[in-house]
């Protein structure tokens, strides 16, 4: 499976850091409740002292979902609807141990963390790019929508769109469940210094799924001079660290 970003989307965005992560071996089997809420008593401590509106790390998304014709306060990154929801209630939803480690770990470093079940995503490629309107979307409720053309999205080779409005709401087709083994996640920021948050985000998750369920996950970071990250479609044997 070969994954990246397609060249239009490099083009608009200039300060576009991505890190992904591929991994076999994980399940329901693991206690994550005490690193979960360590990250979210980060979040929670910066959230006391201004509302998430006002990070760097969410204006810069505000400013591209604006860019892409899409009302901010209507349409957020999934770590600002996070965050706000954090704020808010005091805590995050419990889902499956995986996606509650990785959206804890969103809200810890502010910028949306996408987690797929990689089953679940036709290859043999899978690319962030803009919509020709006839991909399909499934709702976590298992309507279908069409992205409109033009907004960006995840699309696999079958068509699928695994994302609506790239960070704001992923596809409940590829969802973490009960019978998910292998998995996928990306980083995305765009605010400045983003590469570095990037990183940071990327190895502590792969550092906690490493302790949780001892696997070996593969890392990389994606540049405008390294576009595309291929991992395979067997257990990984060997970890490859981010940049």
């Amino acid at each position: 499976m070969r994954f990246r970003h397609a060249d239009a989307i490099w083009s608009d965005h200039p300060h576009l850091a991505v890190g992904a992560l591929h991994t076999t071996g994980v399940s329901r089997a693991a206690d994550v409740g005490p690193r979960v809420a360590e990250y979210t008593a980060r979040a929670l401590a910066r959230l006391a002292d201004a509302p998430e509106g006002r990070f760097p790390e969410v204006l810069a998304w505000r400013r591209v979902f604006t860019r892409m014709g899409l009302k901010p306060t209507q349409y957020r990154c999934a770590s600002e609807s996070l965050l706000r929801r954090l704020r808010k209630e005091g805590t995050l939803p419990r889902i499956h141990p995986v996606v509650d480690l990785c959206n804890a770990v969103s809200v810890a470093y502010a910028v949306p963390v996408a987690v797929l079940d990689a089953d679940r995503v036709t290859g043999p490629l899978l690319e962030v790019r803009h919509a020709r309107g006839d991909e399909e979307y499934t709702t976590f409720g298992g309507g279908t929508e069409h992205p409109a053309p033009g907004e960006v999205t995840y699309a696999d080779s079958a068509g699928r769109a695994h994302a609506r409005r790239w960070t704001n709401r992923q596809s409940g087709h590829s969802a973490v469940g009960d019978h998910t083994s292998r998995i996928f996640v990306v980083v995305e920021a765009v605010h400045d210094g983003g590469a570095d948050t990037v990183v940071e985000a990327l190895r502590t998750i792969a550092r906690e799924l490493t302790a949780h369920w001892r696997v070996t996950p593969a890392t990389a970071l994606l540049t405008p001079s390294a576009r595309e990250f291929t991992f395979s479609d067997e257990p990984l044997s060997g970890t490859r660290a981010a940049p």
